[in-house]
């Protein structure tokens, strides 16, 4: 493919993903955009509509793919940047993958095949030699099927969760950094005490509702109620307060968000609960996997988001759930004050490297493997752990072998191709933008 057509492809497959939304908010996608433009990490964190596209044509290789390793949940965009804390259902800090927007079932491989295009991607921003980049992918790989093979076998020796428990090094750290945060200091954050009464505060980004408005939201609150189990279900579900927010994230741009302020379990002010309703979109990996089965499963993008974070996270956030706008599909969760992401900038050792991203490959083993034939639904009606080990078996020596070339190569595209999204954007080729 010569420059100038793989530029053009990449305008036809951006435009193809964002047109719609790009013509209801042009300047959102404008910012969206050129935070993207700021390095090749950020572009390909915006760009998995391109990488999919490219997994489909250019770059399809159905290895270790079947029956079965073609219909695992997956996390759809998952990158280095996507794993973070969170306090799950049992009241424990755990380190895992997050933001399961981009979720679907598909290729086991292409979520294995894109966390490792993003370890290039940093190793290569941090000046890694191309031995070091290819150790931390073989790192990443062997861990993940160490660990998948362990819970096939039964889970004796599955190291399991990264928990205060069992992690250390860097991941220990972010976990007890999330420990120190406290739901006074988000509340102190987003809202304001008037006249004895706790408000969200109104600022950038952040707007009044109507009359209306706040009605229909308060019909989709009592809707989302009837999402959540039973046993489960919050005791906050007095409203409060509610306010609009947009999206003006790398893959949030332009998608209205509405905040509810909800009464805590007691008067005190300090204990209220924030929760976001959120428009759920299409994921980029959805368009490029027919299989009417997945797509007839979902009620809308809400419901699928919902259940494919119930389903890839195990005790996931008791908040989750979904409802509907206007027809459209929405998340609802927590905005949860036990929230800290891994910064990649304070990991910068190889040696440090290599335990964090070993770390990351047992997350995405244990990940791949709740959402089957043991969890609460009936999509994945097979064990993905069991399935996954029979076909890396078929031609073990080749697998690791197989995503370090993967992401060498891919991670060589990504920065050629933001190049590439540079020069298309500064000089006015996407359209609708201007």
């Amino acid at each position: 493919m010569t420059e100038q057509s793989r530029a053009d492809f990449i305008i036809d497959v951006l435009s193809r993903e964002f047109g719609d939304l790009m013509a209801q908010d042009p300047a959102a996608f404008r910012r969206k955009f050129r935070k993207m433009a700021a390095s090749p990490f950020a572009f390909y964190r915006g760009s998995a509509s391109l990488f999919y596209a490219d997994l489909s044509g250019a770059y399809r290789d159905d290895s270790f793919l079947d029956e079965h390793t073609s219909r695992v949940w997956i996390h759809g965009d998952l990158h280095a940047e996507n794993f973070g804390t969170y306090m799950n259902a049992t009241g424990q800090l755990v380190f895992n993958v997050n933001d399961f927007d981009e979720a679907y079932v598909g290729p086991f491989s292409w979520d294995l095949k894109r966390f490792a295009a993003s370890i290039a991607l940093i190793g290569y921003a941090k000046a890694l030699s191309d031995d070091a980049i290819t150790t931390l992918v073989r790192g990443f790989a062997e861990s993940y099927l160490t660990e998948l093979r362990a819970i096939a076998a039964g889970g004796d020796d599955a190291i399991g969760s990264i928990t205060l428990k069992t992690a250390d090094g860097v991941l220990r750290e972010v976990l007890q950094r999330a420990r120190l945060n406290t739901r006074v200091e988000l509340l102190a954050e987003q809202t304001t005490i008037d006249n004895y009464e706790r408000r969200f505060s109104v600022g950038d980004g952040v707007y009044e509702v109507d009359g209306d408005t706040e009605a229909t939201v308060r019909e989709a609150f009592d809707r989302y109620l009837t999402t959540l189990p039973e046993k489960t279900r919050p005791v906050s579900t007095n409203i409060k307060d509610i306010k609009l927010r947009k999206g003006v994230g790398i893959g949030s741009a332009g998608l209205p968000s509405y905040n509810l302020l909800l009464e805590g379990h007691t008067e005190a002010l300090e204990n209220d609960v924030v929760i976001y309703m959120k428009q759920a979109q299409v994921p980029a990996v959805s368009r490029w996997i027919d299989d009417e089965r997945v797509r007839s499963y979902f009620h809308h993008q809400g419901h699928r988001t919902a259940e494919s974070q119930l389903a890839l996270q195990a005790h996931a956030d008791p908040w989750v759930g979904y409802t509907d706008l206007g027809d459209v599909g929405q998340l609802v969760a927590e905005v949860s004050p036990y929230a800290a992401d891994l910064d990649w900038a304070d990991v910068n050792e190889p040696e440090e490297l290599t335990g964090v991203v070993a770390d990351l490959g047992r997350a995405v083993a244990r990940m791949h493997s709740v959402a089957d034939d043991e969890s609460s639904h009936d999509l994945v009606d097979f064990s993905t752990e069991e399935a996954i080990v029979a076909a890396v078996d078929k031609d073990e020596a080749r697998f690791v072998p197989h995503l370090v070339d993967f992401a060498h190569k891919y991670g060589d595209q990504a920065r050629e191709d933001h190049q590439d999204f540079v020069d298309v954007f500064r000089n006015g080729r996407l359209p609708g933008l201007q």
